[in-house]
């Protein structure tokens, strides 16, 4: 069972306790970790003893970092519709003001010079009740954003995400087109768009173009009205079988990172939660 595409992890998915979860990473035979949260801190805010403890930690287990899932543009974007409060802010130990952006992408562009990577990951503020207001303004961000990184030598992955007003497959190829910039780029979520009321295989991947995506997050969900029913990776509505066998034959050449989400049996096991889903997702990698 060797997986045809490469698979990893969000680290604090297994464990916000990064030696806790490289253990069990490694024996599914993940050889990338992207970082989020270490040891209860969120990756911008870990000292650069940490950040070398961390580096060394993974590459003495024989992974790579493959991406800094940042916070950027986890923030409400000033002078926007107000915030709808249906969706649930998760913000992984790190709360940052809009003023605190630049500042922010500086941070995570030296961070993943230490770390070897090229991805960082962001999101298109929160979601306002009416989106397509703010695509403006998420356009203006990502242009400065993936000038910002061309210059550090960095990819700009624009993650579709249901609290962000970029959501959807539809949402995020109206950005790639209206930003043909080679820097800027997309962290697909299927998941992300499913809970956004769109088919995300094979109906929303249709509309995205092949070669700006970088990265995509693999987990898996049924909606119960507007809240997703988290559960075992493959056994949900995702129709992940069909959607890695697209990326393949569409010449993906990235990951595919687990980000379970889903609390595990009992809704109290995030590191049972994970390990099923991990040896899940390298059996699909591997069909």
């Amino acid at each position: 069972m060797t997986p045809k595409l490469r698979i990893a992890s969000i680290t604090d998915e297994f464990s916000p306790n990064l030696e806790q979860a490289l253990e069990p990473m490694a024996e599914i035979g993940m050889t990338g970790a992207e970082l989020r949260v270490l040891w209860g801190k969120n990756i911008m805010d870990l000292t650069q003893d940490e950040l070398k403890r961390a580096k060394q930690l993974i590459s003495d287990k024989g992974m790579e970092v493959i991406g800094i899932a940042s916070p950027i543009l986890k923030c409400v974007l000033p002078n926007a519709p107000e915030v709808d409060s249906r969706f649930q802010h998760d913000v992984f130990a790190s709360k940052h003001s809009f003023e605190d952006q630049p500042r922010l992408a500086d941070h995570a562009f030296d961070i993943a010079d230490l770390m070897g990577c090229q991805i960082v990951r962001v999101f298109s503020y929160w979601r306002t009740v009416n989106p397509d207001a703010c695509f403006n303004a998420v356009v203006e961000a990502m242009h400065w954003l993936a000038e910002a990184a061309a210059k550090r030598g960095k990819i700009i992955g624009l993650e579709n995400e249901h609290a962000c007003n970029i959501s959807t497959a539809a949402d995020a190829a109206k950005v790639l087109n209206a930003l043909k910039h080679p820097n800027l780029q997309l962290v697909w979520d299927p998941a992300n768009a499913l809970c956004s009321g769109e088919d995300p295989f094979p109906g929303g991947y249709s509309l995205l173009p092949k070669d700006r995506i970088a990265h995509v997050h693999t987990k898996d969900c049924h909606m119960d009205g507007m809240k997703p029913i988290w559960g075992p990776l493959g056994t949900r509505n995702v129709d992940w079988k069909g959607q890695i066998a697209a990326l393949m034959a569409d010449g993906y050449k990235g990951w595919l990172s687990l980000e379970t989400h889903w609390a595990g049996p009992g809704g109290n096991n995030k590191m049972e939660a994970s390990r099923i889903c991990g040896w899940n997702l390298r059996g699909l990698a591997s069909a």
